[in-house]
């Protein structure tokens, strides 16, 4: 079982920043692949970022440049930089992992940009 518990979201106005968190309680953590998602009002669950345990990153085509996937394996803990947010950016997002054939997921975290 894992557990995934995001915290740092909030209310920004465009071109602002953000660093959401995930914090992780499971021994096997530097070995599992994390991933952020997004899902706005109404929409479909999407992929925003992923980083291997080796610190190998991938990003959603619209979030390329703007935001950045890292990991603390020795805190158990993943963040996503977010950098000149927009209100499209505006969504719940979820912490993601794939344990054991099981896909794992926190409660969210609110992120509401402004124009």
């Amino acid at each position: 079982q894992v557990q995934l518990v995001e915290s740092g979201g909030g209310l920004v106005q465009a071109g602002g920043s953000l660093r959401p968190s995930c914090a992780a309680s499971t021994s096997i953590f530097s070995r599992v692949t994390m991933g952020w998602y997004r899902q706005a009002s109404g929409k479909q669950r999407d992929l925003v970022a992923t980083i291997t345990g080796g610190g190998s990153a991938n990003y959603a085509d619209s979030v390329k440049g703007r935001f950045t996937i890292s990991r603390d394996n020795a805190k158990n803990t993943v963040y996503l930089q977010m950098n000149s947010l927009k209100p499209e950016d505006t969504a719940e997002y979820y912490c993601n992992t794939r344990a054991w054939g099981v896909d794992f997921w926190g409660q969210g975290t609110r992120v509401t940009v402004s124009s």
